[in-house]
């Protein structure tokens, strides 16, 4: 009798970002879906009837809130991981639909010595994830689900990237905030805000699904008080957002040699643009079952 689930979390791990960098993921996951694209005019009317606030506490804390009032948006990530053995640099695409509450990221895995480069595409749903991996040892076309209660960090880095849900919904746990200046991006003036974020402040603000990766992150992560900082429009809504998370590569252990530093950036953009996100079906879901 062979557990598929053990052989899939073995192929996963080889290739995620969290393993080859300090074993932080404790699962595997799979996904599926599909974006479609709409007038760009959407785009810049989407949360236009918000206006910031005057407060950067305020306006920090609310970004989530007024950028999923556009109903959808495009990001570009990058996630760096720095620790005393290595580092490693991850770039990605992602697409949120905010109604459904389904993203899709696509993330390209460099390559290692000896090992061509990967391409991971992931489905965010609150509390699942889905995985799709083209080196895993899962067959050709099926996906991988989970749980995000079996991840660590709740799937806030290691999968190579942090989905735009999540980036967003830490920041209702904003802890402070101060403007640093005023930024021309793309002909968009942004006010830069920095602070600090914590996590299990921001599960709570955020509530439901959504809420569990962040908690989960929040006990993991070794630095209780997540830097941020974050670019938003004259609406209050999120154009970028750069996180840094660390946590420990060697289990309990409190040694700066051990620690390992991600630098999560995510870009928005497409604000109201449509989007469209499905689950995939059933049949092509490799899952827990057990084979004879």
């Amino acid at each position: 009798m062979v557990n598929r689930q053990s052989t899939c979390r073995q192929g996963v791990r080889a290739v995620l970002v969290a393993a080859a960098a300090a074993g932080l993921l404790a699962g595997c996951a799979g996904a599926g879906s599909s974006a479609g694209t709409g007038a760009a005019e959407a785009a810049a009317k989407g949360g236009s009837s918000d206006t910031l606030a005057a407060d950067p506490l305020t306006a920090v804390r609310a970004a989530a809130d007024v950028t999923g009032r556009t109903g959808s948006v495009q990001d570009a990530t990058t996630l760096q991981t720095a620790s005393s053995a290595k580092q490693m640099t991850l770039h990605g695409t992602a697409v949120y639909n905010y109604s459904a509450r389904l993203g899709r990221m696509e993330i390209a895995v460099p390559a290692a010595a000896g090992t061509p480069g990967k391409q991971l595409v992931e489905v965010i749903s609150p509390g699942v994830v889905y995985l799709q991996n083209s080196g895993a040892k899962v067959p050709a076309g099926k996906w991988v689900k989970v749980g995000v209660q079996q991840l660590a960090d709740g799937n806030l880095v290691s999968s190579g990237a942090t989905d735009p849900a999540s980036a967003a919904n830490a920041l209702r746990g904003a802890l402070t905030a101060t403007q640093v200046g005023t930024e021309t991006v793309g002909g968009v003036p942004l006010k830069h805000y920095k602070g600090t974020l914590d996590l299990a402040r921001a599960a709570g603000a955020t509530g439901g699904g959504a809420a569990s990766g962040l908690a989960l992150a929040g006990h993991t992560f070794t630095v209780k008080q997540v830097p941020y900082e974050v670019w938003l429009d004259e609406h209050g809504r999120i154009h970028r957002i750069v996180e840094t998370f660390t946590f420990s590569g060697v289990p309990s252990s409190t040694a700066a040699k051990d620690q390992v530093v991600v630098t999560s950036t995510t870009e928005f953009s497409g604000f109201g643009t449509p989007v469209k996100v499905d689950l995939p079906p059933s049949k092509d879901v490799y899952g827990a079952q057990q084979s004879k």
